[in-house]
């Protein structure tokens, strides 16, 4: 089973558990959702009208927490620990596998030292160990480790939930893109019909060329037959070359 079809699975899971449940009972649901090993995705589980709920209750640091996930990163977190609760270790994991795709988003060349920051990773072995045994057999990047350069070359990395006002954004950026391909795509053609048009003039010239060749060839032909005909028939003249000769000589040739 791929990653997709994994999310699909889990997001239909915890949304049908997160509906039947409210308050308190939430939170251990929560835990659980964040800490799971496949789970990704989070902003249908934050729609929820149960876990809207959570805000202003004295329940509403898990809310945060499930926001944090879907559109934060660990260095977030580290700055709000105050107002947050302590993670365990798989809700770590999973953070820093998500700062990693936030990091992803904007630059397909991310510095080692970058992401030894952002990681609170010490060395160089260990950032390397976690790309491939956290991130890249997770399924969650493709990418290319740079020992020479120092760097994670990233190919592909998995969405993350949509921040808000990041969709109008996006929204935008396709609708430039889509004007783009438009005016390209008319120039494109406006080349072909400009190209097909030079093919025409081009063939049309080349036939006038031809026809001319051959006027030519035709005229050289004639010419040269009327040529041979009149030479032909001044050395079949009686008396021609022969009696000039014999004029001449006073006798004549034997």
């Amino acid at each position: 089973m791929d990653i997709e079809q994994k999310q699909v699975e889990l997001i239909d899971h915890f949304v049908k558990q997160a509906s039947a449940l409210n308050g308190p009972a939430l939170s251990p649901l929560i835990a659980e959702a964040t800490s799971n090993p496949n789970l990704f995705a989070f902003s249908e589980i934050l729609s929820v009208p149960n876990v809207l709920e959570l805000e202003g209750t004295e329940y509403s640091v898990y809310l945060d927490v499930l926001r944090l996930f879907a559109h934060g990163t660990w260095s977030d977190y580290k700055s709000n620990t105050g107002q947050l609760p302590h993670l365990v270790p798989d809700q770590v994991l999973k953070l820093k596998q998500l700062t990693v795709l936030t990091l992803a988003e904007t630059n397909k060349v991310l510095p080692y030292d970058q992401l030894m920051l952002e990681l609170d990773v010490v060395n160089v072995r260990e950032l390397e160990d976690f790309l491939i045994n956290e991130c890249m057999y997770a399924g969650i990047v493709r990418g290319k480790l740079d020992q020479l350069r120092r760097c994670f070359e990233v190919q592909f990395a998995a969405g993350r939930d949509l921040r808000p006002g990041q969709l109008g954004n996006m929204i935008k950026t396709l609708s430039d893109w889509l004007t783009t391909s438009d005016n390209l795509l008319h120039t494109i053609q406006e080349k072909i019909k400009w190209a097909d048009t030079m093919s025409e003039i081009d063939k049309k010239h080349r036939k006038d060329v031809e026809e001319r060749v051959e006027d030519v060839k035709k005229s050289l032909s004639i010419k040269a037959d009327i040529d041979f005909r009149g030479h032909e028939e001044i050395y079949s003249e009686p008396g021609g070359v022969m009696d000039y000769e014999e004029d001449r000589g006073g006798r004549p040739k034997r």
